[in-house]
């Protein structure tokens, strides 16, 4: 049976992977993430997902490698992980009343074909007006500085939102699972 490997180190991507119960192992893929002098976002989040998932399907036979990555456009400006509370901070005053665009890049490749499935999958949140007391409650009380536009949505960011639509909610945590599953199937993966 083919092995399946996570090509990330993020807790929010494993824990995913988990609750539809696959059994894997997570490789951290350790890639440049620089963004190319005109890439577009879409072609930017897709070719991370890829470059990801290609750097540890040609070191691994007879597995299936999943790559994916987040990144949040709010007024084409592109919002990654803050890091910092500080960042964190700015990030969450910048998109406050706004609507924010999870784009999340997922590739999922067969090492013994090499075949390879990838797309990209959006997901629209429209965020309340948010206060400066509750930024600072949210960023006291949540663990989200890995977070995409500082949105943790399976934490606290819920009560910051207004409304979300995507086809696929597991998007925003950093894995599309329904495209996952999807991919799967194609490759003929049987869990």
């Amino acid at each position: 049976m083919r092995k399946i490997i996570l090509a990330s180190s993020s807790i929010h991507r494993k824990k995913l992977l988990k609750q539809i119960k696959l059994n894997f192992i997570a490789i951290s893929p350790d890639i440049d993430e620089s963004r190319n002098k005109n890439e577009s976002v879409n072609k930017f989040v897709k070719r991370l997902s890829i470059e990801k998932a290609m750097k540890i399907a040609v070191l691994r036979k007879n597995s299936i490698v999943i790559g994916s990555d987040e990144i949040a456009v709010v007024d084409d400006k592109i919002l990654g992980k803050p890091l910092t509370k500080k960042n964190a901070r700015k990030q969450l005053n910048l998109i406050s009343g706004k609507k924010v665009i999870f784009k999340t890049g997922i590739c999922v490749i067969d090492t013994n074909t090499m075949k390879k499935l990838s797309s990209v999958v959006n997901y629209s949140i429209k965020m309340r007006k948010i206060s400066k007391n509750t930024i600072n409650n949210y960023i006291d009380k949540e663990d989200m500085l890995n977070c995409a536009a500082s949105i943790r949505i399976e934490g606290l960011a819920i009560s910051l939102i207004e409304k979300a639509t995507g086809e696929d909610p597991t998007s925003v945590i950093g894995l599309p699972l329904i495209t996952l599953i999807t991919y799967l199937e194609k490759l003929g993966y049987k869990s």
